[in-house]
């Protein structure tokens, strides 16, 4: 009991959104300290870590045979626990500069956000990474319950709320009513999925080889889900399949809405099915509330039309989706001793 006063005052908070493409760590009373991507670079022979987050990601596809890019975490889950355990250990510390000295005294307690389809084995792996990374305590909590949380759903009343968080790795559906998630469907389907979707198209129709960053730079320059008036158009690096030689081609957005297509039809599905398990009541008050969308997934263009197109339902872009997860985690923490009980 005097441990937990004493960490009370000295010990500082943080929300942490462990996401498959990006890590976001919300210091308590002070927000979103931290942004970069979950991406470490580590020596081959000696398996020292050479860069974390934005750094290493420029690294991706770009090193040579005695330094890995690696990204650790996959479909929202760790893949790798001891790169995990070393890129979080990096961001706890980068994020623990920003707080007075007296809050370092303890190790910091953690809230961190999973994806709600994970297994009991790999929520031990979370947890167990996070204190080995310098966590005092690690509590966790449902991905789409932080979303909703941080985009300001009314989770806590007694009516319906659905939120559609589509990450890197996974898109996590839910309804939410009186603090609980009613139903839930999380696939693992996200910008990723979205991403390897566009290389598999350049290669099979131009026999074009391109990198993970060359399809998320497509992705977001003349993505779309839903045509648009102007069919955008992009000049595209890569190299020949066939030849083995750099070369250039010209893509339309109209393309890539062709290439996107199976992966977005997945999302739409967990959409869908999860609507059909809703009960009546709480069916009836997203008449009225509407589907929120957020995460990355979130920004990509006219994906908000067509899943309410698909369903019948209005669809809102939460105004700052990224950052979602992690807002939700903040606002959390200030219930904290509910949090770490």
């Amino acid at each position: 009991m005097f441990l937990k006063k004493l960490a009370n005052i000295f010990s500082t908070d943080l929300g942490i959104d462990l996401g498959t493409a990006n890590c976001v760590v919300f210091v308590k009373d002070r927000g979103i300290i931290l942004s970069e991507p979950s991406v470490v670079a580590i020596a081959e022979s000696t398996k020292e870590v050479l860069s974390v987050g934005s750094d290493a990601k420029r690294m991706l596809g770009r090193t040579p045979g005695n330094i890995r890019a690696i990204r650790p975490m996959k479909d929202g889950v760790i893949a790798d626990f001891e790169v995990t355990e070393k890129m979080l250990r990096y961001f706890i510390q980068k994020a623990m500069k920003s707080v007075p000295w007296h809050k370092r005294l303890f190790p910091p307690r953690i809230l961190v956000a999973v994806p709600s389809g994970i297994t009991e084995v790999e929520k031990r792996a979370v947890k167990d990474s996070a204190k080995h990374a310098g966590a005092w305590q690690a509590v966790l909590v449902e991905e789409p319950m932080a979303a909703a949380v941080g985009v300001g759903l009314p989770v806590y009343e007694p009516c319906g709320s659905m939120i559609v968080d589509i990450g890197g790795g996974t898109t996590e559906v839910a309804v939410i009513s009186l603090s609980g998630i009613v139903e839930s469907r999380s696939v693992r389907v996200g910008g990723d999925e979205l991403d390897a979707a566009i290389g598999q198209y350049m290669k099979r129709v131009y026999n074009l080889l391109i990198g993970e960053r060359t399809a998320e730079r497509i992705k977001i320059d003349i993505g779309s889900a839903y045509p648009t008036k102007e069919d955008l158009e992009l000049e595209v690096k890569g190299r020949d399949f066939v030849s083995g030689l750099p070369k250039t081609i010209k893509i339309t957005g109209g393309e890539i809405r062709i290439a996107l297509q199976e992966p977005i039809t997945s999302i739409i599905e967990a959409v869908r099915s999860t609507l059909e398990r809703c009960p009546p009541e709480l069916a009836a008050d997203l008449i009225d509330h509407g589907i929120m969308l957020a995460g990355g997934g979130a920004m990509l263009s006219g994906l908000d039309k067509l899943i309410s197109e698909e369903t019948s339902l209005p669809v809102l872009v939460a105004e700052d989706p990224l950052n979602a997860v992690a807002n939700g985690t903040g606002i959390m923490l200030q219930e904290i001793e509910y949090a770490f009980k």
